[in-house]
């Protein structure tokens, strides 16, 4: 399993742009499909939050490799998609994140650093 991954997160959808939203979704999908087809990602899965006063209404999870990654996200078809989704979307965003293995090196690395600091 994948110690890597994207976030990629998004709030309200842009008054009057709830169609191309649904359009736009769908094909996203259908690319994170297609990459995890071609072994690009390992897997990708989209959440949507129940309504909650926050600003974040839902996200995609995507695991792969760090080095594939990388390049996906310096990918220019990663870049149109993202653009796309920005301009339908407030709050739109793409974080790197740390799964399984990964994260239990940050939190021995953490652990570590506090140590130093006592």
């Amino acid at each position: 399993m994948a110690d890597t991954g994207l976030f990629i997160g998004w709030g309200a959808v842009v008054r009057g742009r709830e169609a191309k939203s649904l359009e736009v979704f769908n094909e996203t999908l259908a690319y994170y499909g297609r990459l995890q087809e071609e072994g690009t990602i390992e897997s990708f899965e989209p959440v949507f939050l129940e309504p909650h006063g926050g600003d974040l209404s839902g996200f995609i999870l995507i695991r792969g490799e760090a080095e594939k990654l990388a390049a996906l996200r310096v990918s220019e078809e990663f870049t149109q998609f993202s653009i796309r989704a920005g301009l339908i979307v407030d709050g739109f965003g793409v974080v790197g994140a740390d799964l399984a293995g990964r994260l239990q090196r940050q939190m021995a690395f953490y652990t570590e650093q506090i140590g130093a600091f006592a």
